[in-house]
């Protein structure tokens, strides 16, 4: 090993280091926006080292520097156009978008080493084994990863998207993907394998995300975090790249384990949620009082009547889900519970897991409405809240507060839920009595305690503000 090498792979191994520190402080939402910041400037040391490694080792040719300037740069617009226009709510699509360009573009350089790299013998299973595997995971991750992103923005049905013999059909497309790429392994250099492998896993990759329900589709996001991580770490060994290998490496760890956090928090496995079929439901649901909804036991309020509540209450806790990220309406209910706080009301939000389209999507979307993170409740703590709180407000939520996963038999049983039915009163902002994406009824709606507002959640919450100030100026 020359000193050149010597001083590349410290620098890479300092750009870990950057990773790690930058993942850990993205623990915390307090700390998270210096974490994404430290490990922006570890990636770009990468980047850098890359190139001047390059420039000096092999040299390349005018085409090759050319083509590689033109990708930098459109990738470097591109994300930061997107970073400084993208709306909170729309955060999830992005990522899923993101996922799908790092998987393709980790198959992109596995197929770039076994063109570089093939001869008349067998290559070497150190080699072939990685440029397999990345191209299988970076496939399967690139297709999923774009019809994911197609549901999450509403091009492609959040319903589960089946056709008669379509698992069959996607069993097959896995068995030729790994056939062919275990007689790509063990036999003489063959790109037309390689293409079978890439086809075959396209082909199960977006049967694989089709049939996923609305509801379960930040955990197969997440889930494709993590095959993105994996793709980027066998192209680092594809490569001999220590920097790709390492992040590659923490992108599948994380990816991995909130994965798994994820399921919990929705009592659903990882291999029920890749079956798919659960999450029929959708948002928008009709206009409330319609003759296809029962509100008999319904107890129906006006936003006066929610005023009331709020401004003679002391402790209030506010549920947010998705139909407040859906409708926009952070900034609406963080300015009611800064006039709420301003007359000496206690005001907390109570976070569920899931709440919105993935992990932190809800603290990410208050955070851009000014809300400070000691406002921002996690399960456990805001479940020991609720029974000292005097008005529970959801808003837009109801999976993760429907009480009826404490008993079993049903789509939610067993998940872990907010406990919005232990506060003296309830009052919910839904547009509709429309179940959520696990398609079955909440109880808390029909509670004799819960009163419901039936807006939209912008609207609604600019309402009741408006006649909070009647009160609370008075």
């Amino acid at each position: 090993m020359s000193t050149f090498e010597f001083v590349v792979g410290v620098v890479y191994l300092a750009a870990a280091t950057l990773f790690v520190v930058g993942l850990h402080l993205m623990r915390a939402p307090s700390t998270a926006r210096r974490g994404n910041l430290i490990s922006a400037g570890g990636m770009a040391v990468a980047v850098i080292t890359t190139i001047v490694f390059a420039a000096i080792s092999s040299g390349g040719t005018w085409i090759g520097w050319g083509v590689l300037l033109v990708g930098v740069s459109v990738g470097a617009v591109f994300g930061i156009v997107q970073a400084r226009t993208v709306k909170m709510t729309a955060i999830p699509q992005l990522v899923s978008i993101f996922n799908a360009v790092g998987g393709g573009a980790a198959a992109a350089v596995a197929f770039a080493s076994f063109v570089a790299d093939t001869d008349s013998s067998a290559l070497s299973l150190t080699v072939s084994i990685p440029i397999v595997l990345d191209v299988l995971i970076g496939s399967v991750t690139f297709a999923g990863s774009l019809i994911a992103a197609g549901k999450l923005q509403g091009i492609i049905s959040g319903k589960p998207l089946t056709f008669p013999g379509a698992r069959i059909l996607n069993v097959l497309a896995a068995l030729v993907a790994v056939g062919a790429g275990i007689w790509a392994l063990f036999g003489p250099p063959n790109l037309t394998l390689l293409l079978v492998v890439l086809i075959a896993s396209l082909v199960f990759g977006l049967l694989m995300v089709l049939p996923i329900g609305g509801a379960d589709a930040p955990v197969i996001v997440s889930l494709l975090n993590a095959f993105t991580g994996l793709a980027v770490a066998m192209a680092g060994f594809a490569i001999n790249n220590q920097a790709l290998i390492i992040a590659g490496a923490l992108v599948g760890a994380a990816g991995t384990i909130l994965t798994l956090q994820m399921a919990k928090a929705m009592n659903r496995s990882v291999g029920a949620i890749v079956l798919g079929g659960f999450g029929t439901a959708d948002s928008s649901g009709t206009a409330a009082g319609s003759p296809a909804e029962d509100l008999t036991n319904i107890r129906q309020l006006t936003a006066d009547d929610v005023a009331i509540q709020l401004a003679y209450a002391q402790h209030v806790l506010i549920v947010p889900g998705y139909g407040l990220a859906a409708a926009q309406a952070q900034h609406e209910v963080a300015e009611l519970a800064k006039l709420l706080i301003s007359h000496g009301v206690d005001v907390k939000y109570a976070i569920h897991p899931v709440a919105g389209r993935m992990p932190g999507h809800m603290n990410v979307l208050l955070a851009e409405a000014n809300v400070p993170y000691e406002q921002m409740l996690q399960l456990d703590d805001a479940n020991a809240a609720f029974d000292n709180c005097d008005v529970a407000l959801v808003v837009g939520a109801n999976d993760v507060c429907n009480p009826d996963a404490r008993t079993p038999g049903n789509a939610v049983s067993g998940m872990p839920i907010l406990n919005a039915d232990h506060a003296k009163s309830v009052v919910v902002i839904k547009r509709s009595m429309r179940p959520g994406y696990a398609g079955i009824s909440n109880p808390l709606f029909t509670d004799p305690k819960t009163g419901m507002f039936f807006a939209d959640a912008k609207k609604g919450l600019a309402d009741i503000t408006t006649a909070v100030k009647e009160y609370v100026t008075a």
